[in-house]
């Protein structure tokens, strides 16, 4: 249904009805009641917009943006969309049919430097921190517990490495078997996370190189593309062995009884960026006024979102559930929406970071979250040849904009709807370095070839890959 339609339906946006409010109360009133909004945004230059996601609980603030009226508070109808998987998400924005998208925090970075489409996509608002999870088959785990230690209550001690994952592909490798784990996209913080938590357990997870796109080079467990709502199944068809993936389908394997999840990505790297609102750079140029407007109401979703302690997470979930978002159960989406997170069936911890959207900065677009992950695309031969520091700089600084979002936050502000304290003002954009990493290696966005340089496994100074094996 078009703007117009909605409009003969009755259902009269914000911007409209301001213009009612103009003709009734006289314009002189209005313009000084909406100052602050007309001096921070100006005129949009497109009101009707389509957005993209794929169905998982860290779509929420368009979710929220849209069903709060926070768009429409912009002068924004915005239509909410699914997407079949990550790459027609992406292509669609490329192309125009959609106008932004829930993305991976590696696609626009990597479309931008041409690891696969070519074409320069940039965010000016990070989605949220941590929300992904690790789950293994029942059969796996049952094996990876014999090396995984007990606390005095019973239960396994968190968090778990792959050290306790390594006997289990060593027995099958014996075998001639593969052990075969799926992630949802070769641009997607799961990839790298999975890789990450392999990698410290002295588990190869493979390289990419210019003549092999499988990501399976020299690999000992082999890792796939599946669609994150597909993961499930998969698993217990026996295609896959385990996967990495966001909520709700870790906890959807623990419902249906087919698996056990057995780390966050928050016990990988604490506070971990994730997922991206991605614009084309074009939109960018084009709506300057549209991009921050946009921008102000993802916010406001992100401040909901965590507001008292995720109070309104309850709520937040029913929401999730309808069938038009994510659409799966509300129980299962509860289960880590909410401030907890259930490992095995009965083991359910409080994890009140597990989703985070709006603390800790969670939302400003820091330059070292992107250079983070192009050091994981260079670690593991997706970014090909040797790179300067400065290099990394470089594209962290054309694909993240944090004018943009800084922007949209002044306005809140002026407008009384945000806090001067809820936003970096002060940043240059870099992170301080932090080890809190399952590994305790310490990452300085500032210098990424030092940090590559401190893994055992994975690429780093002059190395490449060539055929199947690495090369100076």
């Amino acid at each position: 249904m078009s703007y117009r339609e909605k409009l003969k339906g009755g259902v009269v946006p914000a911007a409209t009805r301001r213009g009612l409010l103009l003709a009734g109360l006289g314009a002189a009133a209005l313009i000084a009641a909406h100052a602050p909004v007309a001096q921070a945004a100006g005129k949009l230059e497109k009101d009707e917009l389509k957005f993209g996601f794929i169905k998982l609980t860290d779509m929420a603030p368009l979710a929220i943006a849209k069903e709060l009226g926070y768009f429409e508070d912009e002068g924004l109808y915005v239509t909410l969309e699914a997407q079949a998987n990550w790459k027609v998400l992406l292509d669609r924005v490329i192309t125009g049919e959609l106008d932004g998208a829930h993305m991976l925090a590696g696609q626009p970075l990597g479309a931008t430097i041409g690891f696969g489409t070519k074409a320069h996509v940039v965010t000016p608002f990070s989605m949220d921190l941590n929300g992904n999870g690790i789950t293994v088959s029942n059969a796996v785990w049952e094996e990876m517990k014999k090396h995984v230690p007990m606390g005095a209550d019973g239960k396994p001690v968190h968090p778990i490495k792959a050290d306790a994952l390594r006997p289990v592909v060593q027995k099958l490798k014996a075998e001639g078997k593969p052990f075969n784990m799926g992630m949802v996209f070769p641009l997607s913080t799961h990839n790298y996370e999975l890789r990450y938590w392999l990698a410290a357990g002295g588990l190869n997870p493979g390289f990419y190189s210019t003549t092999d796109i499988s990501g399976q080079i020299m690999a000992d467990v082999l890792l796939s593309v599946t669609p994150p709502p597909q993961m499930p199944a998969t698993m217990e068809a026996g295609t896959i062995l385990g996967y990495c993936v966001g909520e709700p389908w870790n906890q959807q394997a623990v419902f249906k009884g087919i698996g056990v999840p057995v780390i966050t990505d928050y016990e990988i790297w604490k506070n971990n960026p994730e997922k991206v609102f991605g614009i084309t750079a074009e939109f960018a140029e084009k709506r300057p006024n549209t991009a921050v407007a946009v921008t102000k109401a993802l916010i406001r979703a992100g401040m909901w979102l965590d507001a008292n302690n995720n109070a309104n997470r309850a709520k937040a979930v029913q929401i999730l559930s309808k069938p038009e978002y994510v659409g799966a159960d509300a129980k299962v989406i509860a289960n880590s929406m909410t401030g907890t997170f259930e490992y095995e069936k009965g083991d359910k911890r409080d994890v009140p970071d597990f989703n985070v959207f709006f603390r800790h900065y969670a939302t400003y677009p820091y330059y070292s979250d992107a250079v983070w992950y192009l050091t994981q695309m260079r670690r593991w031969g997706q970014i090909a040849e040797p790179k300067a520091d400065g290099w990394y700089a470089e594209v962290a600084k054309s694909v993240y904009r944090p004018d943009i979002y800084l922007k949209a936050a002044k306005a809140l502000v002026d407008e009384g709807k945000a806090k001067p304290e809820d936003f970096p003002w002060k940043t240059d954009g870099y992170r301080a370095p932090t080890a809190e990493f399952i590994d305790g290696v310490e990452y300085d966005g500032r210098k990424p070839n030092e940090y590559l340089g401190k893994f055992a496994i994975g690429l780093k100074g002059e190395q490449r890959v060539a055929g199947a094996k690495v090369t100076q």
